[in-house]
């Protein structure tokens, strides 16, 4: 039975306007990865658009599509990523006036990247729901022409190319399509055009654990807005599922996958390995979900798409991405370990790991029975090879805790072992915080808390994202938490109680 809905969106898409400026991207079968995997994997290669994501299909199809008076009175958009830079490239291709306006804690790089195309930014707010609503008001008082970076028909039709393309170029039946997703623009489009004449081929989302809106929409029934959503894959850190984009959604998405930040990363490190590109957190979002689909269904001799989506990642977020990548895809296991405080306890230690590989070893004195490493050791990511080692210290007695999963162990305590607190530290609370990585954000807090609690421990961290990890240590008696809670409610940065987190409690307490 011929569907309304879907037969309107493939008109739309047979017509859209996408290749005035967009390329039809290579569709690359990624060797490594299919070996690995025991299917044959294929890359659709979005990275290698003009603005190196598939945003410039969507937004294109939507500026050419407009009115000469929308045109006339300029566009204007909210982003800070590669919506805004697909846009301002549409429409200086097309002679008219853009308007950006981006978050303060916007990376340089994109700010550039998008008055280099030719549009005008505007920095306004520290997060996305400040910028749009700026943006908003941009549209009250001049009669700008807003362009929606996903939930608008003409940009869904604009990214449905993409599935077009798919069915075109691949020559083997086709088995799975796995699409990131964060408004919902992408997985709509592709899903509309596939359902529509290959309604047996899986149209499957993926999303971060920090943004995965359409997986609790798919829960609910309903869209539904998040409490919270992380940044760490900025390109899909979206509260909720476009309107437009659900209707599509709901009916023609198959499964929903979310990964989490470290199995991004190491599914960034899959497609270097396979394709030397180096993709941004949400460009690789879709291979994260494939790999975990694959291994949740033990699937063998399938043919999976996955989309590629952009690249447009910050040089120095490679650092934390390297970093984890091992972690990601459980090559690297991170231990707590207790060793006897005697000569040659080091030596006996390192001969039971044999010939793994040491990643990280940290020490340093604690009292004069025992010493507490902290230990990062290669493992093999077939089988069960991180619980063999844990299984093999044990027997031999050694005290030994995974912490590879840990938060603080993950993002702080790794560059701050150096010994226990003084028994003077008294009352000591541990938060960790999300600061906005703009000018004043810790002068803002410590004018805020300094004068009130004793800071007793302190590490910041960033990793090329707009938000820096930090991890804060206050002198805070039992009776003064509620107060101090207020006080971090106030401050409106994200923040988790670490006190009884058990790395601390080894490392640092």
């Amino acid at each position: 039975m011929s569907n309304p809905l879907l037969n309107d969106y493939l008109k739309k898409i047979l017509s859209a306007r996408v290749y005035d400026i967009a390329i039809e991207s290579a569709l690359d079968n990624a060797p490594f990865l299919s070996e690995r995997l025991g299917n044959q994997i294929w890359l659709k290669r979005e990275d290698e658009q003009p603005v190196y994501s598939f945003k410039i299909r969507g937004a294109y199809n939507k500026v050419v599509q407009l009115s000469d008076d929308e045109k006339a009175a300029g566009v204007v958009a909210a982003s800070a990523g590669n919506h805004a830079q697909g846009l301002a490239l549409a429409a200086k291709e097309l002679g008219i006036k853009a308007t950006i306006v981006m978050p303060r804690t916007t990376p340089e790089i994109k700010v550039q990247s998008v008055k280099a195309r030719g549009a005008k930014v505007v920095l306004h707010g520290d997060a996305f729901d400040d910028a749009f609503a700026y943006s908003q008001k941009l549209v009250e008082e001049k009669g700008m022409t807003y362009i929606h970076p996903y939930d608008d028909p003409e940009t869904i039709a604009g990214q449905g190319t993409i599935g077009m393309e798919i069915l075109r170029q691949m020559r083997q039946p086709v088995d799975a399509i796995f699409v990131p997703v964060g408004g919902g623009g992408l997985a709509a489009g592709v899903a509309a055009y596939v359902k529509a004449l290959r309604p047996e081929i899986k149209v499957i989302s993926v999303e971060s654990t920090e943004s995965a809106c359409l997986a609790a929409a798919m829960a609910e029934g309903e869209r539904v807005i998040l409490d919270q959503v992380g940044i760490f894959a900025d390109g899909v850190a979206v509260a909720q599922i476009g309107e437009n984009t659900w209707e599509v959604c709901k009916d023609h998405i198959d499964e929903c996958i979310t990964v989490t930040p470290d199995e991004i990363c190491a599914a960034i490190k899959d497609i270097f390995d396979d394709t030397r590109a180096v993709c941004e957190p949400a460009g690789a979002l879709a291979v994260a979900g494939m790999k975990k689909y694959v291994e949740q269904e033990s699937c063998e001799e399938q043919n999976f798409v996955a989309i590629m989506s952009g690249a447009n990642v910050n040089f120095d977020r490679l650092r934390y991405i390297s970093e984890v990548a091992e972690i990601g895809e459980g090559r690297e296991v991170i231990l707590a370990v207790t060793i006897p405080e005697q000569a040659g306890s080091f030596q006996q230690f390192c001969n039971l790991l044999g010939k793994r590989p040491i990643t990280e070893f940290n020490y340093r004195y604690g009292d004069d029975d025992k010493a507490r490493i902290y230990v990062g050791v290669k493992v093999g990511a077939e089988g069960n090879a991180r619980q063999e080692l844990l299984n093999e210290l044990q027997s031999k007695g050694y005290p030994v805790m995974d912490i590879t999963d840990n938060e603080i162990a993950k993002y702080h305590i790794r560059h701050m072992v150096g010994g226990h607190a003084p028994d003077a530290v008294n009352d000591e609370r541990v938060y960790r915080f999300e600061f906005p990585e703009r000018p004043g954000a810790l002068l803002n807090f410590l004018r805020k808390l300094g004068k009130r609690f004793n800071i007793s421990l302190f590490h910041y961290r960033n990793h090329g994202a707009a938000f820096g990890r930090v991890l804060v240590g206050l002198q805070v008696p039992e009776d003064k938490v509620p107060q101090l809670e207020g006080y971090l409610n106030e401050l409106g940065y994200r923040f988790w109680d670490e006190t009884n987190n058990e790395a601390y409690q080894l490392f640092l307490r």
